[in-house]
Formats: C-alpha cells, structure tokens, sequence
C-alpha cells in the first residue's frame, strides 16, 4: 500500500491517490464488522484462504495494467485480504495457546507484525525506486506464496488430528 501513491505519482495519477488510499482503509476496517461472524460460521482456515485469494486478486490486477481501475481494484483487494488475514490470524492465536500464554503471546505477535509491516513498507519503496512497480507486486506475490503455503500446511496438518472427544 505505502508503494502505491508514489507509483501513481509516476504514471501521472497523484492527484487520485488519495480516494484510492481511502477505498484500501475502508476495505482494511469495515469488513472487520462481520469478520468474526464470517469466521465463527465458515471457520479459521476458509477465512484466511480467502484473505490469500484477496491479495492474490490485488497482486495480479496491479501487475495487468496502470490504469486508475487497477490501483483501486488492488488495493481494495489488498484491504480486504488484509483484513481476512490479519483477523483470522488473530483469532487463531486465541485458539492455539494457553489462558496464561495469551497475554505474551498477542504482545509478541504484534510486535512481529508491525515490524514485518514496517520492513516491508520501507522495502517496497526501495524497490519500487529501483527496480518499478512490477517487482515490487512480484515480491509481495512471492511472499504470498510463502504465506498460502504456510497456512495450507497447517490446514492440512489440523486435518489429519483427531477430533478432540
């Protein structure tokens, strides 16, 4: 996200940057409205793959073109599997750890997060600077593939316990 005004600064669409910034921050927070529905009904792992589709959408409409739509398809996109992701992971640390590991653990996790988010938004300037637009998504659809995979893997591991009697 913090790539994208500088890139629409580059193809000459500044001055729309910030209606498409505020379309990612609404699809960032007001789905988080019914998150926890969707995730109490449709379960943790559907909701996280969804939120790896999401970004999965959003890297592929920024890679296709660099056109108005496509930042704001993307980062909507971006938003949203933000969101999924950063909701699901949430709740999933509250089913994973103990009452008394909690506490510790959320603190860690978002220390964790926020600093990956930090390295990242600093990253992608970089490479934006140096290497364009098209790498900068390329990254970030590696990073997914790692992520995807991850989750997919967990999935497939909670699938194969045994059901708790």
């Amino acid at each position: 996200m913090t790539a994208t005004p500088l890139a629409m600064k580059a193809c000459g669409l500044l001055g729309q940057s910030p209606t498409v910034i505020q379309g990612h921050v609404i699809a960032m927070f007001l789905p988080s409205l019914f998150t926890g529905s969707l995730i109490q009904r449709f379960g943790i792992l559907p909701i996280l793959l969804m939120g790896h589709a999401c970004f999965a959408l959003a890297f592929l409409t920024a890679l296709s073109g660099i056109e108005i739509m496509n930042f704001s398809v993307a980062l909507i996109a971006l938003g949203l599997g933000w969101n999924f992701c950063f909701v699901g992971g949430s709740t999933l640390l509250t089913k994973v750890h103990t009452e008394a590991e909690k506490g510790r653990v959320q603190g860690l996790n978002e220390f964790i997060v926020f600093a990956t988010t930090a390295t990242a938004s600093l990253s992608a300037g970089v490479i934006l600077e140096h290497f364009g637009w098209r790498l900068v998504n390329q990254s970030a659809f590696v990073m997914l593939v790692i992520a995807a995979g991850v989750t997919i893997l967990w999935g497939l591991a909670g699938l194969r316990k045994p059901a708790a009697q």
